[in-house]
């Protein structure tokens, strides 16, 4: 039915007919349901309200006297409605459950909404940052060589996945170390938009852009993946898969840079952001790939800073943040975003003691991901300085020759700065004895206790750095009695920091 215009001589009649009812009626007619105002009824029967999005809640009513009343002037309501033409996006419309359903036409054609329902300003800008950033986010295969064992032939198995980050429109994508460090080759799928793909899915794009046909790609990926047909999460996305090769990988901060042959209008390059600034409480999002659930998109919280973890070579990453958004098996590799849907780090580890997110995971900081992928990207390595000396594990020199402060010098070669310096390692004396080396106790007044402070208070510096070394040098003095006595002494050398390539430390 079309509605009528409204007249005033109608609203005037049903203020007249409210005016007429009790106040607790009229109250309970027009007052909020979720009101702490409201006037407490009897649950004894149950009104179904809708608001102006169409989510449906439930009023408390009571089939009293009052209620009668109530159930009258819905009648009158009713009736009177195409009089007040009403908007469906106006006040709340009333009706009683056991009401009989209004009468749908068959040729009216229900159409979806063309956004989400009830969503707040908060989830709308979750739901556009995902929307925008996910066809950033690849999705990784990594394989190995096998021997077939019914033949002589050499095939490619399947060993792990995880997640990674387009960097640039040139088609660098950026992981972490140890999702590639067991692969002999990898295969990244992309999220590519329908109107710019130039393959169908499952085609690998080889070297040169052009197109050859593979004979359906192995994928981990589980059914219902973004751009396989299988999701509606995003729409006019298609999904292609792209041979990629290693640029360069950093194992001491679990960084690695792979390379697809994409067409350049294919990548969508992430947003970087800086880590400097953040500050524990703000929002955070990660999306990634877990348990092969792939663009998986978690929230949650910046929970900590200045956190530490141990990279595969178990040197420490330092500044880390730590987040409560779920990071799961797979996530390895993906983004961590901040309110803006910037990369503010790197999904790394997490501290689980079933091996799945207990809600305390970790990410590379971008600034630390920053200097590493461009430094992999121009030279295909990282150039670091070095002191030039071979040093003892902590462990071992604490149980074996009960040094608890300071790291053991094991050797310096012959040539380097830190040779020319004057700095020893162990050494047989002219008379047959072991000399033990220099214990390196400070680095520019920074202290020196384990492998990892040496390492962090070196790579403040630049190679050619000169730095200032504090060493206790075992000597041996004999007391009054003639017996033999080892003492240490303090020093301190100038030392100049090598390069991690340079050829007279590497050399055998």
């Amino acid at each position: 039915m079309t509605p009528l215009s409204p007249c005033k001589p109608c609203r005037l009649i049903l203020v007249a007919i409210f005016a007429t009812l009790s106040p607790q009626v009229c109250f309970a007619f027009l007052t909020n349901p979720s009101s702490t105002n409201s006037p407490s009824l009897p649950l004894n029967s149950l009104y179904v309200k809708k608001n102006i999005d169409g989510c449906e809640f439930t009023e408390p009513g009571a089939l009293s006297t009052p209620d009668m009343t109530r159930r009258k002037v819905l009648s009158i309501l009713q009736a009177a409605a195409p009089l007040l033409a009403y908007h469906p996006s106006a006040s709340a419309q009333v009706e009683v459950l056991d009401a009989p359903p209004p009468q749908v036409s068959t040729s009216q054609k229900t159409t979806a909404p063309s956004r989400i329902m009830c969503a707040d300003l908060e989830e709308e800008n979750r739901i556009a940052i995902f929307e925008r950033v996910a066809p950033s986010v690849v999705y990784i295969d990594t394989f190995a060589e096998k021997r077939d064992v019914f033949s002589t032939n050499i095939m490619e198995v399947p060993i792990g996945s995880g997640s990674g980050y387009i960097w640039d429109s040139e088609g660098h994508i950026v992981t972490n170390f140890h999702v590639v460090q067991e692969a002999k080759s990898a295969q990244v799928a992309i999220l590519t938009s329908a109107s710019s793909a130039v393959s169908e899915n499952n085609l690998i794009t080889a070297k040169g852009g052009s197109v050859t046909n593979a004979i359906n790609p192995f994928t981990s990926v589980r059914p219902g993946a973004l751009g396989s047909g299988g999701s509606s999460a995003l729409n006019g996305f298609t999904r292609n898969v792209y041979k990629a090769r290693v640029i360069g990988v950093d194992p001491t901060k679990d960084i690695a840079v792979l390379k697809v042959d994409a067409p350049m209008n294919e990548l969508r390059p992430i947003a970087v952001g800086t880590s400097q600034g953040l500050r524990v409480g703000q929002g955070s999002l990660a999306i990634g790939n877990p348990f092969g659930l792939d663009h998986t998109l978690t929230t949650g919280v910046i929970s900590g800073l200045g956190r530490e973890v141990k990279s595969p070579t178990g040197r420490p990453i330092s500044n880390v943040i730590q987040t409560d958004a779920a990071i799961n098996p797979g996530n390895s590799g993906g983004p961590l975003l901040d309110s803006s849907g910037r990369m503010i780090g790197m999904a790394t580890a997490i501290y689980s003691p079933s091996g799945a997110s207990a809600g305390v995971g970790f990410a590379i900081p971008a600034d630390t991901v920053k200097y590493v992928v461009s430094m992999l990207i121009k030279n295909g390595q990282i150039i670091r300085p070095l002191l030039g000396v071979s040093i003892l594990d902590s462990r071992q020199a604490r149980q074996a020759l009960g040094i608890t402060k300071g790291i053991l010098i094991l050797e310096v070669k012959p040539g380097t700065p830190a040779f020319k310096a004057g700095l020893r390692g162990i050494r047989r004396s002219d008379s047959g004895i072991i000399e033990i080396g220099d214990i390196i106790t400070a680095v520019e007044g920074s202290q020196i206790t384990k492998e990892e402070d040496l390492f962090k208070a070196i790579e403040q510096f630049e190679p050619g750095d000169v730095v200032n070394v504090t060493v206790n040098r075992p000597q041996v003095e004999l007391d009054e009695e003639g017996n033999p006595d080892i003492k240490l002494r303090e020093l301190t050398f100038s030392v100049k920091l090598i390069a991690s390539d340079d050829s007279t430390f590497l050399q055998k």
